[in-house]
């Protein structure tokens, strides 16, 4: 007994590592597809939104999340997290446990941070941050793995399709909408332009470094590194989502646009990881296979929809990649799973469910974003000046030039 105690124990804290090393993949994915004037200022924003996310959430988010039960919405308030918790009966230490769902927190945090790249004053993000470790993400996760009312429901999110990605994803919605875009995203006829990133392959490296956490993000979520038949099988279905999802982008932009498109492959490849992590658990080889597939056309259509329909700017595709591409994975469990699925016999039941669960997290998490993000915006200001955003946030938010060698090719926008 004391050897498996032991075992589960480091596999958590080793696949916390590996969520962990996923923040600097979201950080240079993010660098990688906006412009070199603004690198610093996206370091520092995923820097501190896990500094200030870990802080916050050890200090109350974790017993909103995880403590005893109230009435199905809100754990009860453990402050710095000193209360018992053998009532969640698990096979590892609290504190490990603990810091596995403080990266959990630093994910769905650090999501909002692409959508609302090189526009947003520093200040007011983490002002943001703060808020959506305290409570957002809190009560989501609540309902969800706490022990709340979708959990009493039979809500299957394993690893946070919904509970980490879809609900970063429509914070992202949220505040990229008040935010407004960027200068020069759109031309007088409201017809997207295209602003390019400074380096594809800082953006590359982050996909590969998302990727290879995600098999601690997933993986990891069973808390045991003693279940060899689930861990294998999480990781196929991980890996073969995402391959399938990547594949399907790279020929659907082929034959949409004429030449295979990177940046949207890339991003094909997290929505795949996305997809999948809801069901990851329940799902076979093939129907994680097939996931990724559809998950493929869900993330173009569903970044081209809100470019161009909602003509919200979404500098990296997190509002395709995680939020759509989260609540079609969510979704996907109800038809896909082994055991309840539509296709295998379980009729529709599971997928009403999903689908109450994907309702009830948008519709909470996009409106307390919205009183976050316009509370903000009225109180300390939302976004930069004009000069401060041509210029650059790196030279007016933080007195630097990451690029102080190179000289800049600047492009004139019309």
């Amino acid at each position: 007994m004391d050897l498996i105690y032991a075992i589960d124990t480091m596999w958590v804290l080793i696949a916390a590592a590996f969520v962990f090393f996923m923040q600097a993949g979201f950080a240079i994915v993010e660098a990688g597809f906006t412009r070199a004037k603004n690198a610093g200022n996206i370091i520092m924003k995923n820097l501190m939104d896990f500094s200030v996310g870990s802080l916050i959430y050890w200090t109350v988010g974790f017993g909103i999340m995880f403590g005893k039960d109230i009435g199905g919405f809100i754990g009860r308030i453990d402050l710095f997290t000193q209360g018992n918790y053998d009532f969640l009966e698990l096979n590892i230490p609290v504190s490990a446990f603990l810091i596995f769902q403080t990266v959990f927190c630093a994910t769905a945090a650090t999501i909002v941070s692409g959508a609302m790249a090189e526009r947003t004053k520093f200040k007011s993000y983490l002002i943001y941050s703060f808020f959506i470790c305290l409570v957002i993400y809190p009560i989501a996760g609540h309902w969800i793995w706490g022990g709340g009312w979708l959990s009493e429901l039979g809500f299957h999110d394993f690893a946070g399709s919904t509970a980490v990605h879809s609900l970063g994803g429509w914070a992202a919605l949220v505040g990229a909408a008040v935010l407004g875009p960027r200068i020069g995203k759109y031309d007088k006829n409201g017809k997207p332009q295209a602003i390019p990133g400074h380096s594809l392959t800082l953006g590359a490296l982050g996909v590969f470094i998302l990727w290879f956490g995600w098999f601690g993000f997933n993986p990891g979520s069973t808390l045991s590194g003693t279940d060899f038949e689930s861990i294998s099988h999480i990781f196929m279905t991980t890996n073969l989502s995402a391959a399938a999802c990547a594949v399907t982008t790279m020929i659907l932009t082929w034959v949409r646009y004429g030449k295979p498109d990177v940046s949207m492959t890339l991003n094909g490849a997290l929505g795949g990881l996305v997809a999948i992590t809801a069901g990851c658990d329940v799902v076979g080889f093939g129907g994680a296979a097939l996931i990724g597939m559809i998950a493929s056309f869900v993330l173009i259509f569903g970044i081209e929809f809100v470019d161009k329909i909602l003509k919200i700017d979404d500098p990296v595709g997190a509002i395709g990649v995680h939020g759509i591409c989260g609540a079609f994975g969510t979704l996907a469990v109800g038809i896909f799973a082994l055991e309840g699925g539509l296709l295998f016999g379980g009729g529709l039941a599971l997928t009403f469910i999903q689908g109450i669960g994907v309702v009830s997290i948008a519709a909470w998490t996009l409106s307390t974003s919205f009183i976050l993000f316009k509370g903000i915006d009225i109180i300390v200001g939302l976004r930069v000046s004009e000069e401060e955003e041509t210029n650059g946030l790196d030279v007016h938010e933080h007195g630097i030039e990451s690029y102080a060698d190179f000289a800049p090719r600047v492009l004139a926008i019309k």
